[in-house]
């Protein structure tokens, strides 16, 4: 494991977790670190290329970590989507760093 890198459990669609060693020094977000490692059927994630303009991306926050707050437009499409809970967020606003170590999501069923 690279010292950049930092562990991520994601639980997908299927409620399969997968343990992820995730880059922090790549500029990534969840959602495209859900992409690259294909935990998502193809089409059904990040359909608006990571803008907050869709709810595709959409996961569950379930460790305590501090994000980053929520900004207008995440929190704008949040209240459009489907199946959202009190820990949703979309997984395109959350970029990969230092501070997500441990941390576990889910992703959000397919709208």
């Amino acid at each position: 494991m690279d010292s950049n890198d930092v562990k991520i459990t994601i639980i997908d669609r299927d409620g399969v977790k997968h343990n992820i060693e995730a880059p922090t020094d790549m500029s990534m977000n969840l959602m495209e670190l859900v992409r690259s490692y294909e935990l998502a059927s193809e089409g059904t994630i990040g359909v608006c290329g990571g803008m907050a303009m869709c709810a595709s991306c959409q996961c569950y926050i379930n460790s305590e970590h501090d994000l980053p707050e929520m900004q207008d437009d995440e929190e704008a499409m949040l209240s459009e989507a489907f199946y959202v809970k009190e820990s949703s967020r979309l997984g395109c606003q959350i970029h990969i760093s230092k501070d997500l170590e441990g941390l576990e999501v889910e992703l959000a069923p397919e709208s």
